[in-house]
């Protein structure tokens, strides 16, 4: 392999020598024999065709800005975006909050040093955990699709079954996550995904399928209230009073932006609740700023099967004092490395944070009032767009914040409709014709407590507009 003769100006160790230096320090001859495990059809055939390294600061500066400028925002344009990444508010103290250079920093300090941080985590845990009628909320993981995947995993090592049960009509991410951290059905640890249907009239789960496909190898049932495509399930005690009968965990999905109008999960018997933390107070970012929350009752089996970190409080041996510490860390792949119940991954730490927070500005009145705001306003905008001739709504008032638009009778695709849209500042809402969900022309459009019922008009106008 061909060495370099001078370093590449942004990469630290890529100076002369460098790469034979570490070869040498873990007694290697090649970086093909580093590699040696992964077999060579998986490597790539043809080099990656890169422009040459810009030197020049001057030059990288203006390049990076001139390809950003490309980008469209929500911010200048009006979005009615969401399936996974909402735009929500995020009030200007959460983000001085965040900032602060206790929080903001690359290294998380040690499990007893950092007081101060393991109170802002023990309160997002105890809040969140208020809001979801559950006693313990681990710190969140990756993303809400890591979460679901962990607490499968977690309902599989409780009760040693392979078989999980997740909804058809899901969001392909995350199903597909899902699917990942189930693993190949080659591995010894593989679990099975079996979807459930959806009943046509309703978009709910359909409890006769449900009832068909439990038995004694079902480890879990996951479903999400609200859903991907969000529909309410009235029937989640009902789902979870068939899985407890067949010895199945009850995992579910739920946005915390919701709990303030719908019925707390702790409530209707979920086992082990998973969901997004971007609703608590963090920016889009980007498509970034995501994370994924579990929790589940303050029992013995479900503490000891959680893979991150959970944050505890204690007194001290000073009466009236109290202490913050990180709990069971021991079982998780930091404490135990690949002994540990799970790989806990990359974590999203600060944005517990911002969730902690969130919640307290909110608290129980805010969130029932943010709730009664969103459904408001996205009934108003389902029943504005409903009635535009070629557009219908598929079913109608069951929705939180997002909801089915199909333009099959408008004789126009989804992404026609967006692109029309656009020409206009407005970000339509998600193209799921393609992700055979069987909808026809159908689009997923998500309304918040950021639009105004004049943006709602707008888009309504809009549409009457570019159908014409």
């Amino acid at each position: 392999m061909a060495r370099n003769t001078k370093a590449h100006p942004w990469m630290a160790l890529s100076a002369p020598g460098a790469l034979d230096a570490m070869l040498a320090e873990i007694g290697a001859s090649s970086i093909a024999e580093v590699f040696e495990q992964i077999p060579q059809d998986h490597y790539r055939k043809t080099p990656l065709n890169l422009p040459p390294a810009l030197t020049s600061e001057i030059e990288l500066r203006r390049d990076l800005v001139t390809r950003l400028k490309r980008n469209d925002d929500c911010e200048a344009n009006l979005s009615f975006l969401g399936a996974g990444v909402w735009q929500h508010h995020v009030p200007a103290i959460v983000d001085e909050i965040v900032g602060r250079t206790e929080f903001a920093t690359n290294v998380w300090g040690s499990y007893q040093s950092d007081h101060g941080r393991n109170q802002a985590w023990f309160e997002f845990s105890s809040q969140l955990g208020a809001l979801l009628n559950l006693d313990v909320v681990q710190l969140p993981v990756y993303s809400w699709g890591c979460a679901i995947g962990h607490a499968l995993r977690m309902a599989a090592r409780m009760t040693g079954r392979r078989k999980v049960l997740v909804p058809q009509l899901s969001d392909p991410e995350r199903l597909s996550v899902i699917r990942t951290y189930c693993q190949p059905t080659e591995m010894e640890s593989s679990l099975e995904v079996v979807q459930v249907a959806a009943d046509a009239a309703s978009g709910r789960l359909d409890l006769a399928d449900l009832t068909a496909k439990l038995g004694p190898d079902v480890a879990a049932v996951y479903f999400e209230n609200p859903a991907y495509l969000g529909t309410i399930e009235t029937g989640a005690a009902e789902i979870a009073k068939l899985a407890r009968a067949a010895g199945a965990e009850t995992v579910v999905g739920v946005d915390p932006a919701s709990l303030g109008v719908l019925t707390a999960p702790g409530d209707y018997g979920a086992d082990i609740v998973t969901g997004p933390v971007q609703p608590l107070g963090v920016h889009m970012q980007c498509g970034g700023g995501a994370g994924g929350f579990i929790a589940s009752r303050d029992e013995e089996r479900y503490v000891r099967s959680y893979n991150g970190f959970l944050v505890s409080i204690a007194e001290t041996q000073t009466p009236g004092e109290h202490a913050f510490g990180l709990a069971c860390a021991h079982q998780n792949s930091y404490g135990m490395r690949e002994e540990g119940n799970d790989w806990t991954g990359n974590s999203t730490y600060l944005w517990a944070i911002a969730g902690a927070v969130y919640m307290s500005l909110l608290g129980p009145d805010g969130f029932r009032e943010l709730g009664q705001l969103i459904v408001s306003r996205a009934r108003y905008a389902a029943k504005l767009l409903d009635a535009i001739p070629g557009v219908r709504v598929t079913w109608p008032d069951t929705q939180f914040k997002e909801f089915v638009v199909n333009f099959d009778d408008s004789g126009k695709t989804v992404s026609q409709v967006n692109n029309a849209l656009r020409a206009h500042g407005i970000f339509g809402g998600k193209d799921i014709s393609g992700e055979g969900l069987n909808l026809g022309q159908s689009a997923l459009y998500c309304v918040t407590e950021v639009h105004s019922a004049a943006d709602i008009r707008r888009l309504a106008d809009t549409m009457k507009e570019v159908l014409a």
